[in-house]
């Protein structure tokens, strides 16, 4: 994870509301829910991705290292550290967070 040091790592400090965020291969096969597959190639309509935040800066409040969140692969900016690429988002381009410290009624506020 880039925010850590390490051997061959980079120290980064992400700043105000903004994300690092690690995302899989998306020109993968996948397997609907009935269990067709569905080529790499097929072309979707407008389709969320799912990412892993590996960083956050210091006015994140919704968001935290290791929670995986769901973004419009559209919308994003991406950068390359130490030879793999992630991207970079700011907290109000979230639309969701998969984590097992959030509970159900747990309100993020809202952005004016």
């Amino acid at each position: 994870m880039p925010e850590r040091k390490g051997k061959g790592r980079l120290p980064i400090k992400m700043l105000h509301d903004r994300i690092l965020v690690s995302v899989d291969s998306e020109e993968r096969e996948r397997t609907s829910g009935g269990g067709i597959l569905i080529p790499a190639t097929a072309a979707i309509g407008k389709r969320l991705a799912w990412g892993v935040a590996v960083a956050a800066g210091p006015s994140v409040r919704a968001v935290g290292v290791d929670d995986r969140v769901l973004f419009d692969p559209e919308d994003r900016a991406e950068v390359e550290i130490g030879a793999r690429t992630y991207v970079l988002l700011r907290e109000r381009d979230v639309h969701a967070v998969a984590a097992t410290r959030v509970a159900e009624n747990e309100q993020t506020g809202l952005y004016l």
